[in-house]
């Protein structure tokens, strides 16, 4: 199974004090080393971490290949089109939320999204779709020639989190008043929600990878869906390297998807 680090938390980080350091560039050959096998990285209309600078130079000088994430705004697209990654993920974008919840409605937005991914297609751009594990999201995924999913993992992250801590810490205290065998319960739902949906996805001819609120502890089930190729994780392994370094903490979940743990 492959992995992807998000490297938008290292900017996230140098834009917290309007400086020019630590750099994102800097990680490229720490991640390959590592024994990543993808950069992931947002450019989001508000630019409140990764911007244009950052990705140009990531993508001009990467030794792996690149995983755009992105909204479906025109604007965006174009400077996706060109930069010319090997990947764009196009994903939903509202200006107040803390990080992405939920994965893009794309029956919803269909017009828009079949525009961009023709754009993309054009600009010899492969296109994955994050979505929620929702089947009727992934059959127009496919309608709409997307090669890739990227199934939304944050509701079985926080419920994990919920059933796995004293604090609850999920967004909006999801689960506070939730019991821990209904929690329990809600985990096994869940996943094999999951689970079903990479089967359908993969029995229609498209990739699938997973991400968002994927950690150390919780991604080791999801290890188990053997349709899955793919793994995104970006918050958890930029908040480890604090204390051992981007080396070791790349290398600890690369570990764990090689079965070492």
């Amino acid at each position: 199974m492959k992995l992807g680090v998000n490297i938008d938390h290292i900017a996230t980080i140098r834009n917290a004090r309007k400086i020019n350091e630590p750099d994102p560039l800097m990680a490229l050959e720490i991640l390959k080393q590592a024994g990543a096998n993808q950069v992931t990285m947002h450019l989001r209309e508000d630019r409140r971490h990764i911007n244009d600078f950052d990705a140009k130079r990531i993508i001009e000088s990467s030794f792996l290949p690149v995983n755009m994430e992105c909204s479906i705004n025109e604007e965006i697209i174009d400077i996706i089109c060109s930069l010319k990654p090997h990947r764009a993920t196009l994903v939903p974008e509202k200006r107040e939320e803390v990080t992405t919840e939920g994965g893009l409605d794309v029956i919803k937005n269909e017009k828009r999204v079949k525009k961009a991914i023709e754009k993309l297609h054009a600009n010899d751009i492969e296109v994955s779709m994050f979505i929620d594990a929702d089947f009727e999201q992934i059959k127009k995924s496919k309608e709409l020639n997307a090669e890739m999913i990227e199934l939304h993992t944050g509701k079985y992250a926080n419920i994990f989190l919920a059933l796995n801590t004293n604090i609850n810490l999920t967004p909006n205290k999801l689960y506070k008043n939730i019991n821990r065998m209904t929690l329990k319960k809600e985990l096994k739902t869940e996943f094999n929600l999951l689970k079903d949906a990479a089967k359908l996805a993969k029995d229609i001819e498209l990739e699938v990878a997973a991400g968002h609120g994927l950690n150390y502890q919780n991604v080791i089930e999801i290890l188990k869906i053997n349709e899955i190729t793919e793994l995104n994780i970006g918050h958890s392994i930029i908040a480890n390297a604090i204390f051992t370094g981007l080396f070791e903490a790349v290398k600890k979940m690369k570990d764990i998807i090689n079965g070492k743990f």
